[in-house]
């Protein structure tokens, strides 16, 4: 993985924790990125070249008019207030190259001298086996600060542990052993067709992304959503909410959707409005 920064452009020192999606339902993360970097009008300071993620182009997601500024497969914007980098992608890893790809990002990391990572994903809804909708839409978090996936930090805002995690199931061992180039890791995952139920949440690129940011000694906070298929701005408000109480940020903006910037692209998000001459 290759970091090319804008003209005159570099990672700010400052800047050491990273906020990045794992792809998944929903697309959940990409959605509550495309927020953060709104609302807190991140600078775009260059593009990450990997050779697993999909190639993909397109206009300036955050523009209000297009300027010629193309979007890319993954992007690296900096706050430098909120002392965060936020990476956006917008492509899917290719088939079967999750792990180089997440222990290239976890390079990439350590390289510009991140401490603290941030990954935003969703799970799918009916994969949800203790349901309790008493308080909403809830949280669910996984972090490396303790082997049981537990973080005092985390349960003050009343989220809770992602409880399917266990580092003794095989998959999640798995993961572990091969993020610490371990030669342990002989056998690689299941294929997909023989995934068991408690493959499910080890299978994700989430998994693969917090087992390798963890091997590299760095600290690893993934925040979670259940949801389905759909309308997902709601989930992304949600959990860009989220991260933000995470990374103690203030949005103090005016905007839609109370103090957060909605991106122009989102107003085109499920397509054109429809001909009103068809009616």
């Amino acid at each position: 993985m290759e970091f090319v920064p804008e003209k005159g452009k570099t990672v700010h020192e400052d800047c050491t924790t990273l906020v990045l999606p794992a792809l998944s339902i929903g697309n959940v993360g990409q959605l509550a990125v495309d927020l953060l970097v709104s609302t807190l009008r991140a600078e775009r300071i260059g593009f990450l070249d990997d050779p697993n993620i999909l190639p993909c182009i397109g206009n300036d997601a955050y523009g209000p008019v297009p300027s010629g500024v193309l979007a890319l497969p993954l992007e690296a914007y900096d706050s430098p207030s909120n002392a965060a980098t936020l990476v956006q992608q917008r492509s899917p890893v290719v088939k079967g190259m999750m792990i180089e790809f997440a222990k290239n990002l976890a390079d990439f990391a350590v390289s510009s001298g991140k401490k603290h990572i941030v990954v935003l994903s969703s799970l799918d809804f009916g994969r949800w086996q203790r349901i309790d909708t008493s308080s909403g839409l809830q949280t669910y978090y996984l972090s490396s600060s303790s082997s049981d996936g537990s973080d005092d930090h985390c349960e003050q805002f009343g989220w809770k542990r992602l409880p399917e995690f266990n580092s003794d199931q095989r998959c999640w061992k798995y993961l572990g052993t091969l993020a610490e180039g371990s030669n342990a890791a002989q056998e690689g995952l299941p294929a997909e067709d023989d995934l068991e139920e408690d493959d499910y949440y080890p299978s994700l690129p989430f998994a693969a992304l917090f087992s390798f940011f963890k091997a590299k000694g760095l600290k690893v906070t993934c925040l979670l959503c259940y949801c389905s298929e759909g309308d997902n701005m709601s989930d992304a408000f949600h959990l860009a909410e989220a991260a933000r109480k995470l990374l103690g940020v203030r949005t103090n903006l005016s905007g839609h959707g109370g103090d957060w910037i909605i991106p122009y692209s989102w107003k085109t998000l499920y397509g054109p409005p429809p001909d009103i001459s068809i009616f």
